[in-house]
């Protein structure tokens, strides 16, 4: 266990998911609460807020909830890669490979993205300008 226990609040607070989000994943089993107080109130540990921010991270890529949950899976493994031999080791680096460089791939297409609605926004202040140029020399 990793000491403290946060209760769901702070965890939210912590990794900037509302509690409805961080319940939901607790709904398709992707982030367990490590323990519950006497109230029945869930709490966590940082292991548990890491594998949150790993979701998060993910999401804005567009990843599904059992890629997140097949990744999350492929790392908890590796984590205690003692009970890993040889062969499975290397299958789950080769699984986690895959999602970085999915992730790589689909940050190039977000960056292609940016730059294009940056140019966009360029051309509306590029005519806005014209347009109080053109305003100012008709006054």
């Amino acid at each position: 266990m990793d000491g403290k226990h946060m209760q769901i609040g702070e965890v939210a607070a912590r990794t900037e998911l509302s509690l409805r989000t961080i319940r939901h994943y607790e709904e398709t089993n992707l982030v367990i609460p490590s323990a519950r107080s006497q109230g029945g109130f869930r709490l966590y540990t940082e292991s548990d807020v890491q594998r949150l921010m790993v979701i998060r991270r993910m999401k804005p890529l567009d990843f599904t909830l059992e890629q997140m949950r097949d990744l999350l899976d492929a790392t908890d493994r590796l984590d205690h890669a003692e009970t890993a031999d040889g062969a499975e080791r290397k299958a789950l680096l080769e699984r986690v490979r895959t999602y970085e460089q999915d992730a790589s791939r689909k940050i190039e297409e977000l960056r292609i993205q940016l730059s294009r609605a940056e140019d966009f926004a360029a051309t509306l202040r590029t005519r806005l300008d014209a347009a109080h140029l053109q305003q100012g020399a008709s006054i």
